[in-house]
């Protein structure tokens, strides 16, 4: 009982920390690739913040996650290699093709 409520805690306080740590995008340290967490331990943060890991890569010297929440919008996440801190999170927008969407629309009139 007494885990699960020192669980909870890390947790709940891992989640309001996220949109503070979140704002700032620090460079990725210079971490040797021994001393790099393992992907699964990076897929297992992410997982507890509440995200669905679709890809992990590596990415200028940081863990590059893309994940979507709970709503299915889709995140950027880099995380430090080392460490597993939150380096930035980003939201990813899809919105990049409407403009080649209104043009097709507009040969149809």
């Amino acid at each position: 009982m007494k885990m699960m409520l020192i669980a909870t805690a890390t947790v709940a306080a891992a989640a309001l920390a996220t949109p503070f740590a979140a704002q700032a995008s620090d460079d990725c340290p210079n971490v040797p690739s021994d001393q790099w967490m393992s992907e699964a331990a990076i897929i297992e943060k992410a997982t507890g913040m509440g995200y669905e890991v679709r890809s992990v890569e590596s990415d200028d010297g940081c863990y590059e996650v893309e994940a979507t929440d709970k709503d299915g919008k889709l995140f950027e996440i880099e995380f430090h290699p080392g460490t597993g801190d939150l380096i930035e999170l980003e939201a990813e927008d899809h919105d990049d093709n409407d403009d080649d969407d209104d043009d097709s629309d507009n040969d149809n009139d």
